[in-house]
């Protein structure tokens, strides 16, 4: 808290932290990649209009370069690299579905082996939660033999639903998410950055969902407010990338201190830190700057994304 008010960033990232919304193809530290690769990755300097955009910025600074094994395992080495640095000692990350095949011949030993490695060998005091991760554009017999490989491997922590909100219907992944229930795995879906208030809780009770990532859009119903506050269901919120993919005009009008406030369970996570340069210190300093919440309330929010679940 003391950090905060001194606007300290140095301290803050001397404090345990969580990131639980991190994908670790974008989620790495900017310098370890230019002194392993050579390659200068700069973050966007305003807000991108949509999703083609950020797709865009993405084949413009990674491309096919890091289209490899071993560039795929570089991207897992910045991510933690970049962890260690923040002061993040609970990171949940993992990879795509289709990228066992893609990268690791698939062979679901060498995939965990690879994030592992990595933790060992940069980041030993952060906890890792793996996770597997969904494309919702993917048809749904595609992603089911994806996920083959990976059903049975007691490796995994959580699975995640992302992409385009509109792709598919949520109650079309209702089968993959029952088989992941039964597997033990945590449930969570990216819903309700572009959608509504009532995607938000359509996905929570189609799927069973325990988390989502953003969900911002429920503060627009109050009626799912009290739903999701009810129900214990966290948002894993990512201020900056909200802001930056215009979802919320400016920080100072971010949505998470009502949610917060009414009673929803809320983490402050990184998104895509190559992109909107958002490590999860800087997430905490700028919503005090702004004015969101208290330096009370986002040590209370820092301390909550640390408790098991």
């Amino acid at each position: 808290m003391t950090a905060l008010k001194q606007r300290d960033l140095k301290k803050i990232r001397s404090f345990p932290k969580a990131d639980l919304h991190n994908h670790f193809v974008l989620g790495g530290s900017r310098q370890y990649l230019r002194q392993t690769t050579g390659t200068k990755i700069q973050a966007i300097k305003s807000p991108l209009s949509s999703m083609d955009e950020m797709h865009a910025w993405n084949q413009a600074n990674l491309g096919e370069a890091f289209e490899t094994t071993q560039m795929r395992k570089i991207l897992i080495r910045a991510t933690f690299q970049q962890a260690k640095e923040d002061g993040v000692t609970l990171l949940e990350i993992g990879e795509d579905v289709w990228g066992l095949g893609a990268y690791f011949h698939n062979d679901i030993d060498q995939l965990i082996e690879a994030f592992l490695t990595a933790q060992k060998e940069i980041a030993p005091n952060t906890e890792l939660r793996l996770q597997i991760g969904l494309s919702r554009h993917c048809s749904i017999g595609y992603l089911e033999d994806c996920l083959s490989h990976f059903w049975g491997s007691k490796a995994f922590y959580s699975i995640d639903l992302y992409g385009d909100e509109l792709a598919h219907p949520i109650e079309n992944f209702k089968g993959i998410y029952r088989r992941a229930k039964s597997e033990g795995l945590r449930l969570k879906a990216h819903v309700g950055e572009w959608g509504t208030a009532e995607d938000v809780r359509r996905a929570v009770e189609e799927l069973e969902l325990d988390e989502v990532q953003h969900g911002i859009a429920a503060v627009k119903d109050e009626s799912v407010v009290r739903f999701l506050a009810d129900n214990h269901i966290r948002l894993n919120i990512t201020p900056t990338s909200n802001v930056l993919l215009g979802r919320v005009p400016a920080m100072a009008s971010h949505p998470i201190g009502r949610l917060y406030r009414s009673g929803v369970d809320v983490t402050i996570n990184s998104d895509d830190i190559l992109i909107f340069d958002s490590d999860v210190s800087k997430e905490y300093l700028r919503l005090y700057e702004a004015g969101r919440l208290t330096a009370e309330e986002l040590d209370a929010i820092r301390c909550g994304g640390l408790e098991p679940r």
